[in-house]
């Protein structure tokens, strides 16, 4: 356990939920652990105890990448977990593969309606089906090239990865219900407002329960790691970081013994130190950032090891990517720094002339 976590406080201890069954967190509440086949190994899926028109069953939230390991550890579920009830609804809280990849594999076994922003929704159906332009292919390749990433050998393996999304969610429901900031979910009797956020994902629904104080975090609310915000070729103006801080600081209004169900980690308290922690995590990484600017003009490339330190392959290379654009573009918003586009078409970000305007 780090220092920060130290900060948190988990009332399960390192329980964790044994492959293919279901632990109680709360009443009606149970805990699904499966792998992943990435440095991030693993997901945290939740089955809700619900009834919708009056028949008795399970609400899913989130769903896993579509592989067969996952395939078989929910059959084992079905068989094991259910107590002989349905699945009657699959919640998805935002559209990346690991959250949406099985959802028309378990809607279409159960005839059960998926549930998703519409924004993320129809994100992934354009890349489950058009190839993936925001880790992979074309415009990828030059998203991060224009930002300083021209190692030959790096962009020749982003132009060829086009199927990476679809290889993990190789297609979604052809229709859907649709969540927004302020819905309330009725799930067993019990109301679960929607909390919508931003910068990790298009439009991420988060889940709160007043009446059992939960809080189905996604991928907004972890305990351990900091979520991954980025800009992407989709949306290269993005000031991404800016929106994923404004989104956490809804979750100070939530009480602070509300107990936190995250995609990744354990569940926790401490909902309020934690978006303290986040935040003061960011303000750091911006401030080592914009005396490195202040030195000399930086491409993303040169600035990502100021922000990660380890060694990295290249899927970890191109969230990170992402992710130091986001800082450096927070900065360039607020009028920190200056962004420039050299003759060689690569943007590098520098110290603010004070005859120059903010964007």
């Amino acid at each position: 356990m780090n220092l920060l976590e130290r900060e948190l406080h988990y009332p399960l201890g390192d329980t964790l939920p044994a492959p293919g069954e279901a632990l109680e967190v709360a009443p009606g509440v149970r805990w699904i652990r499966m792998r992943l086949p990435f440095a991030l190994d693993h997901i945290n899926l939740w089955l809700l105890r619900d009834s919708l028109d009056g028949v008795e069953g399970w609400t899913v939230v989130d769903c896993c990448i579509a592989h067969d390991e996952a395939r078989a550890q929910w059959e084992q579920v079905f068989e094991t977990q259910l107590q002989g009830l349905p699945i009657l609804r699959v919640i998805v809280t935002h559209m990346h593969p690991d959250h949406i990849g099985l959802a028309e594999w378990l809607c279409t076994r159960w005839n059960a309606p998926l549930w998703i922003s519409s924004t993320d929704y129809h994100v992934a159906r354009v890349l489950s089906t058009a190839g993936d332009t925001l880790a992979g292919g074309d415009a990828a390749a030059r998203f991060f090239a224009s930002h300083g990433l021209v190692d030959p050998e790096a962009v020749a393996k982003i132009r060829a990865r086009t199927n990476y999304y679809a290889n993990m969610v190789p297609s979604v429901p052809d229709r859907f219900t649709r969540m927004m900031d302020g819905d309330t979910v009725a799930i067993n009797g019990h109301a679960w407002r929607c909390i919508s956020g931003y910068g990790h994902a298009p439009e991420h629904i988060a889940l709160y329960c007043d009446e059992l104080k939960l809080l189905l975090g996604g991928d907004m609310m972890l305990p351990r790691i900091s979520t991954n915000v980025s800009v992407h070729a989709g949306e290269p103006e993005a000031n991404s970081l800016r929106l994923f801080l404004d989104s956490i600081d809804k979750f100070k209004a939530l009480p602070a013994d509300t107990l936190g169900l995250p995609s990744h980690g354990k569940p926790f308290t401490g909902i309020h130190r934690r978006v303290d922690q986040l935040q003061e995590h960011h303000r750091d990484r911006l401030a080592e950032l914009l005396e490195a600017c202040t030195a000399r003009p930086l491409t993303a490339a040169e600035g990502l090891p100021i922000l990660f330190k380890r060694e990295l392959d290249l899927h970890q290379m191109t969230f990170a990517m992402g992710e130091t654009v986001a800082h450096l573009h927070l900065l360039w918003f607020a009028g920190q720094v200056r962004r420039e586009l050299g003759e060689d078409g690569i943007y590098r970000f520098g110290p603010r002339s004070t005859a120059a305007k903010a964007p």
